[in-house]
């Protein structure tokens, strides 16, 4: 086997990452609770069995992976991974098996030793392979290149790959890809997770709070700094920022705050750091269940698709705020994403929105519908305002068209279940972005394609550019993806918002991920200076 450059790059600066830490000691205070707060009311704990950031964002630090995106790197890219629970990785020469070393002397919360047989259990929940099962696992298509998982000792196991998958890190460095320990069962995990990482969990209240606690006998040696975090759930956008304005909380929960909160926070919390970014490669979406008719009419699909005036979202709802995107997300947040004036070329992207609707009204008429005739709709949303204030926007917009849209407001608890079983016909949804995230959604039969979208021809380019280990050849392929579901009105990509993060100027150390709503929250090494 061939050591792999970026792994011993990666170790390297791993440990000169603890050795600064442990020289400028004296810099960082130990110590508090830092307090936010959480925007939804999560369904459970199980980081595994979970989709969205109100509960993968408190877990994470309870978790460790094999491997991570830095903390610290405002982007996720091969080069920006790190070792976590594995000290090194090396490819076979044919790239199709990958080694992991793994970390001796780990424990688990609960004082159990971590182990090799812990990473085979978490890949036989994700692959479905072994007896335990998760009530839902919305990664298992990111497997479906990976054979099998074998154990070489206790301290090193080999991830056995069907083809050659260069980006395979990049599963494996996500926020999601925690490991889960064997003795404890999966439903458990759904109340009372127990992992390895700096917090220990503490309680869930539901609609109430989230609790961590730190972890002394974490294995990064003076980690964490803080004594734990407090998340207070707040649903409602303009009653969380008040708690951060009063000095409730420390700091609003990443990638939330809309441009007019924003104001108010700078307005009334003028020292208050802020932030700007691109949403974590969040984006919003038109989803049309294909299978519900008349939805299974492509030519309604596409006059759906021609209505939407991506730069109103902008406009009206991130005042001004935002970005023009396909399901890559765009540049310079996104790192694969069409440069603009390639975007305008694709299907439903020209900038003379008159000029689509009128196609858009032509379609329909031809269908049958007309201003004394309009398809009645349910659009299907998640009660919150992040959906559903775009939802509302949609419905307006689909009225030019001879669409007569009704808000269909669902708690989270019940909304993902809904989408995942097609009981609706439209839906406003958020998506996250990556060449990864392509797979999941637009896949044949894949784990988040709940629009049964299928095609064949781009089922073989999503191969293609998962195997092309030249960046720029890949880059052309998931183009050309790009191009082919901008044809078939796949999930209508609407926009990427660009909202803010405040914390307190005493909260330190602190990086926000510009392409990675999932993957900067370990918090290991964030400190409170007061």
């Amino acid at each position: 086997m061939r050591r792999a450059s970026l792994g011993v790059m990666a170790a390297a600066t791993a440990l000169l990452t603890l050795v600064l830490f442990a020289q400028s000691g004296a810099a960082q205070k130990r110590g508090g609770i830092l307090k936010m707060y959480d925007f939804d009311s999560p369904p459970t704990m199980s980081i595994l069995e979970e989709a969205t950031a109100s509960s993968q964002s408190p877990m994470m630090g309870v978790f460790n992976n094999l491997v991570l995106f830095d903390q610290h790197q405002k982007q996720n890219r091969l080069d920006t991974i790190i070792p976590d629970l594995a000290t090194d990785w090396s490819w076979s020469e044919n790239g199709t098996a990958l080694t992991c070393h793994l970390r001796e002397g780990v424990k688990w919360h609960d004082g159990e030793p971590f182990t090799a047989k812990d990473v085979l259990c978490t890949w036989d929940l994700m692959m479905e392979t072994g007896k335990e099962k998760l009530r839902f696992n919305p990664r298992k298509s990111l497997y479906k290149n990976l054979d099998r998982v074998t154990a070489d000792s206790d301290n090193a196991v080999t991830f056995h790959l069907k083809r050659p998958q260069p980006a395979f890190l990049v599963v494996l460095a996500g926020g999601f890809s925690a490991i889960y320990p064997c003795h404890v069962p999966a439903a458990q995990m759904r109340q009372h997770p127990i992992g390895t990482g700096p917090f220990k969990f503490v309680e869930f209240k539901q609609n109430e709070a989230i609790r961590v606690t730190r972890n002394p006998g974490y294995w990064k040696p003076g980690l964490p700094y803080l004594d734990g975090i407090d998340y207070t759930i707040i649903k409602d956008p303009s009653t969380a920022v008040l708690a951060f304005i009063a000095g409730n909380v420390d700091m609003t929960f990443p990638f939330t705050l809309r441009i007019p909160q924003l104001k108010d926070v700078q307005s009334q919390v003028p020292q208050a750091d802020c932030e700007i970014t691109p949403g974590g490669g969040i984006n919003a979406h038109l989803l049309v269940n294909r299978d519900a008719p008349p939805f299974n009419n492509f030519e309604l699909r596409k006059a759906m698709a021609l209505a939407i005036d991506r730069k109103a979202f902008i406009d009206i709802i991130g005042q001004g705020q935002g970005d023009i995107g396909g399901v890559l997300q765009p540049p310079p947040g996104g790192e694969w994403g069409m440069p603009p004036e390639m975007l305008q070329t694709l299907p439903g992207y020209d900038p003379d929105i008159e000029k689509s609707r009128s196609e858009s009204r032509r379609i329909m008429q031809k269908l049958g519908y007309g201003p004394s005739n309009p398809l009645k709709i349910k659009v299907a949303t998640r009660d919150l305002p992040i959906y559903r204030d775009s939802a509302v926007l949609l419905i307006d917009q689909l009225k030019q068209v001879y669409f007569d849209g009704e808000l269909d407001l669902i708690d989270t608890s019940r909304y993902f279940p809904k989408i995942m079983r097609k009981e609706f016909t439209v839906s406003l949804n958020l998506q996250t972005s990556s060449p990864e995230a392509i797979d999941l959604f637009y896949a044949c039969g894949a784990s988040l394609n709940w629009d049964g979208y299928c095609n064949r021809e781009v089922d073989k380019l999503l191969t293609a550019q998962s195997e092309e280990p030249n960046e720029e050849r890949r880059k052309q392929l998931l183009w050309d993806i790009e191009r082919k579901l901008a044809e078939d009105y796949a999930r209508p990509i609407i926009f990427y918002n660009r909202v803010a993060t405040c914390w307190q100027p005493y909260v330190k150390n602190m990086t926000l991920m510009v392409n990675g709503i999932f993957s900067g929250n370990r918090r290991e090494d964030i400190w409170l200076d007061k």
